[in-house]
């Protein structure tokens, strides 16, 4: 009995896997056709907007490019590694500030067409607010800044500022109040 192993045809997959993994740009582009509109669908039901979709795709083939060398055949489809990259690429672009800045605003003109009501609560997009933070305590006001005007999470801005999360929170909710009552 013969035990060597037997050869057997390579998937197409396999070839396509190989080519990427030779740099062979012909591949990125059968790569892009063939995945490209599946992948699309996927990234666009997580971003729910057309444009940023689009993005996250062209960013998440590029991860795809430039790390096509750690994708393990034995542990799925290439398909499915490929989704899973455009997801993490997804999931980063929401959580990124620049994002979380987009999405709080309107066009000007969806916002010209439709009459807003009055603000009830503090809303840190009011015109000569920068200015309002002026009169805050130093302290108050470097948390308000990177909070509000720098795009950062309560935690990012207690490791920037070295101090502990209870006194990022503690410091940015009295400046919220002060800021509430000179707004007044």
């Amino acid at each position: 009995m013969n035990n060597a192993p037997t050869l057997l045809p390579a998937t197409d997959e396999e070839i396509l896997v190989q080519r990427l993994v030779a740099r062979d740009e012909q591949a990125l582009r059968v790569l892009h056709d063939r995945y490209s509109r599946n992948l699309l669908t996927v990234i666009f039901r997580l971003v729910r907007d057309e444009s940023l979709a689009q993005d996250v795709l062209q960013e998440g083939l590029l991860k795809v490019w430039l790390s096509i060398d750690r994708y393990d055949a034995a542990r799925g489809r290439l398909f499915t590694w490929m989704v899973r990259v455009c997801c993490n690429q997804a999931i980063d672009a929401m959580r990124s500030p620049r994002h979380r800045f987009n999405s709080g605003t309107k066009s000007l003109e969806v916002g010209g067409a439709q009459r807003a009501q009055a603000p009830s609560s503090f809303n840190p997009e009011h015109i000569g607010l920068r200015e309002l933070t002026l009169k805050l305590k130093p302290k108050q006001r470097e948390v308000i800044d990177l909070l509000y005007f720098g795009g950062c999470t309560q935690v990012e801005a207690a490791e920037q500022l070295g101090i502990p999360l209870a006194t990022v929170k503690t410091r940015a909710r009295a400046a919220l109040v002060v800021l509430g009552q000179l707004a007044k």
